[in-house]
Parts: C-alpha cells; sequence; structure tokens
C-alpha cells in the first residue's frame, strides 16, 4: 500500500483552483520531484500532502501506518526564520519536537538525534553558533538537519536549494541522495528541472493538473519534458 495517495484531488487558495482531478501516490522508497511553472500548484500540492492545507475537492489518504511524527518538512525560508534569535543546536534539536508527546523536555536520544544529524550535514563545529549569523548555506544545511530529526519515514522539502549558490546546491543535493539511499522517502518541490530530472528517480509536472508521472528518464523522452527542459529551465 502507498504511503500516500491522491483521489480526484482539486487544490486551490484565495478562492482560485490552481489544479483538479490529481491521481498519484507516493510509495515508500521514492524520490519524487514535483516541478512546474510558477502558480502551477507545486507548494499547494505539498502542503495538502502535509495536511497544512486541505484540497477543495478528492481526498488524500495516508497508509502505511504514516503518521505525522513520521514526517520531516523543509519548507522555503522566510525572512523571520533567517533572523531567527537561537543556536544551530536549538534549531536542529526542535525537530524532535513531534516525538515528545506529553513529556516536556527532549530526551537524551533526542539530543544525540540531534548531533547526529548535524554531524551528518557538517555543521556540528558550529553547534552553539546563532542561526542569523550563518551563510545562506549554513542556514539551509541546519533547517535540514532539523527537518530530518523529525524524519522517520518521509522528508519533503520546498525549494531546498533556492539562492543558494552551485557549490552548496551541489553538496545539499549530494547529501539528499544519500538520506534516499539509506531509505528515505522524500518529495520535493523544485522550480529547476535539469536538477530534478539527475538527481530524483520519479518526476510529477503540475500544469492545472498531472501533465506528467513517470521516472525521470521517461520524462526526458515524453513531449512535457522535451519543452520542459529545452526552454526552461528555471521556471
Amino acid at each position: 500500500m502507498p504511503l500516500i495517495t491522491c483521489e480526484n484531488v482539486s487544490l486551490g487558495y484565495e478562492g482560485l483552483t490552481v489544479a483538479r482531478d490529481i491521481n498519484f501516490s507516493v510509495n515508500r522508497g521514492d524520490y519524487l520531484s514535483i516541478i512546474g511553472r510558477n502558480g502551477s500548484g507545486k507548494s499547494t500540492l505539498l502542503k495538502a500532502l502535509l495536511r497544512l492545507k486541505a484540497p477543495e475537492k478528492g481526498k488524500i489518504i495516508y497508509g502505511e501506518g504514516l503518521r505525522q511524527s513520521d514526517i520531516g518538512y523543509l519548507a522555503q525560508q522566510t525572512p523571520v526564520q533567517k533572523d531567527f534569535p537561537a543556536s544551530v543546536f536549538e534549531v536542529v534539536l526542535s525537530g524532535c519536537v513531534k516525538s515528545r508527546g506529553p513529556f516536556p523536555f527532549y530526551s537524551p536520544d533526542d539530543k544525540k538525534k540531534a548531533h547526529d544529524k548535524m554531524a551528518l550535514l557538517g555543521i556540528e563545529g558550529i553547534k552553539n553558533k546563532c542561526f542569523r549569523e550563518l551563510s545562506g548555506g549554513q542556514q539551509q544545511r541546519a533547517l535540514l538537519a532539523r527537518a530530518m530529526c523529525a524524519a522517520d519515514k518521509i522528508l519533503f522539502l520546498d525549494e531546498p536549494v533556492t539562492g543558494l549558490d552551485p557549490v552548496v546546491t551541489t553538496e545539499l543535493f549530494n547529501i539528499i541522495n544519500e538520506m534516499h539511499k539509506n531509505g528515505m522517502t522524500i518529495v520535493m518541490v523544485s522550480h529547476d528541472v535539469h536538477c530534478a530530472v539527475k538527481y530524483s528517480g520519479r518526476i510529477l509536472h503540475m500544469n492545472g493538473g498531472v501533465l506528467f508521472d513517470g521516472t525521470a528518464e521517461e520524462y526526458k523522452t515524453s513531449a512535457a519534458g522535451a519543452e520542459f527542459i529545452g526552454g526552461h529551465k528555471h521556471d
């Protein structure tokens, strides 16, 4: 049974429907990139999959016993987040909040998990530094480590490399790829179709609905892929 299934889903915001009749599933082990033009409903779909936004129509079904506490989410950064007055360790550790249940304090296991994720992303050496003093790449690594602390089965990423230079972008994609190889299911919204095709295994192309759903290799030779890859690298 899939982790998440969309059945005849329609999505919108501010009274405007942006996507209709969405039918697809997220399966365990997927590395799925959701792509499309601006306004095509990519981020709206991601929020609906996270149950942060209700569909206008249709159903989104969690399977395999998937719970909110199994899910990690790296949202697009806001100016408030970038100026957050906390240490790197505090930001990363906050990703464990869902696992605490009724208990008010972080456990030793929570703190070990935070240290492990910081070490994995190469930021343990700056764990006591204030988050707002970090570079954009360091901030994104800290937020990714936080999302990893929350994710047991599936990690959602919304434009994780926006505004980062090419070197940091490649480093973060390599880290995400290693997480996938180690068993994490990845669902990522990306504006960069070239990186999506290069790194992910499956493409969901949104255009008022699902224009394409298949492997990255199939997408390259599809009508949608031929047009989008050829002329719309940064849409």
